[in-house]
């Protein structure tokens, strides 16, 4: 049996995050293919709240969504090889922690969903609770589906 997903809950939460410090700035910042940065840690946060809410995973909700809408909260445009943006992959999740703990009080598994959300990339970077696990493979998923939507309106 499907659990019906409670998007009231998802938007009251996202309301805290969405819109509030610098978190328009992400709408000027492409992640994968044309997607915007805002839109992806949108996506996301979605895809990884109807997963845990869907097979009934035992987590905080809370935490998963606000950790999942700031995952890339690094605030810049990575694609520019002259900005010194090298590295991205390995190293943005701290450029995104850092500014998540400057304009949002997190939780330690918000923490840990932000700083780890590139494993096994940043293998170091090992995600330690449920929800941190959870946006991991929703990222890694909601990725993919960006990255190949480019390749699909060229085929």
């Amino acid at each position: 049996m499907t659990k019906t997903i409670d998007d009231q809950l998802f938007f009251e939460v996202a309301g805290q995050v969405i819109g509030k410090a610098r978190y328009d700035e992400m709408k000027n910042c492409i992640s994968h293919s044309d997607i915007t940065v805002y839109q992806h840690c949108i996506k996301v946060a979605y895809t990884a709240y109807s997963f845990a809410v869907r097979h009934e995973i035992p987590c905080d909700l809370r935490a998963l969504i606000r950790g999942a809408l700031l995952h890339d909260y690094y605030l810049y445009d990575w694609h520019d090889p002259n900005k010194g943006f090298r590295w991205h992959g390995f190293k943005h999740h701290r450029f995104a922690l850092r500014n998540a703990e400057r304009d949002f009080p997190l939780t330690g598994r918000e923490r840990n969903i932000i700083y780890s959300h590139m494993f096994p990339l940043t293998f170091w970077c090992l995600p330690k609770c449920r929800e941190a696990w959870i946006v991991t493979l929703a990222d890694k998923r909601v990725a993919a589906e960006e990255t190949l939507k480019k390749y699909r309106k060229k085929a």
